[in-house]
């Protein structure tokens, strides 16, 4: 039942496509749980991984895209959509 994550992930997408400030939410995410003791490793490789991405340049459209890549980096990062939380909501 992929349909809701994908969803999710547009949305997120979308989002980020009209107001591409909301990367300040991911780049607050990622310091968040960076800070938490017991974190699975696959989720502090997706944290790394999406830092990469936001380091390379401020280009939206190339950020979207690797996200919605079908490669090894957009894979581990949409693997955890609570990297995503708050984008979507109007509410952080």
């Amino acid at each position: 039942m992929d349909t809701p994550p994908c969803d999710y992930l547009n949305s997120v997408l979308n989002e980020l496509r009209v107001n591409p400030e909301k990367l300040r939410i991911i780049k607050s995410n990622c310091e968040y749980y960076k800070t938490q003791v017991y974190l699975k490793r696959g989720f502090l490789l997706a944290i790394e991984r999406i830092e990469w991405v936001l380091a390379l340049d401020n280009d939206i459209h190339r950020i979207c895209n690797q996200i919605s890549a079908n490669d090894y980096i957009g894979n581990r990062i949409r693997l955890y959509p609570l990297l995503f939380k708050g984008v979507v909501t109007a509410h952080e």
